[in-house]
């Protein structure tokens, strides 16, 4: 099972990025632990100065913007 964090306070692309995970991870069948995190002390832990941000495994993949469906199945099939 994949751990997926999606970084933000709870603003409108934060929210798209959250709903983004879940339908992609369903769709393909993905075992995921998906959390959103909204603790700001939490969030900047990881160097995030932009909402959203994603982090998988530990592993922070992106920052301040959308991923489209293919890169995001892409990093969780990676790990």
């Amino acid at each position: 099972m994949i751990e997926i964090k999606v970084l933000g306070s709870g603003c409108a692309r934060c929210k798209e990025l959250e709903k983004m995970c879940f339908n992609v991870a369903a769709e393909n069948n993905i075992a995921a632990d998906i959390q959103k995190i909204s603790d700001l002390k939490e969030i900047m832990s990881y160097g995030i100065m932009q909402t959203p941000g994603l982090v998988i495994n530990g592993k922070v993949k992106l920052a301040g913007k959308l991923p489209n469906a293919s890169t995001l199945l892409h990093w969780m099939q990676e790990g």
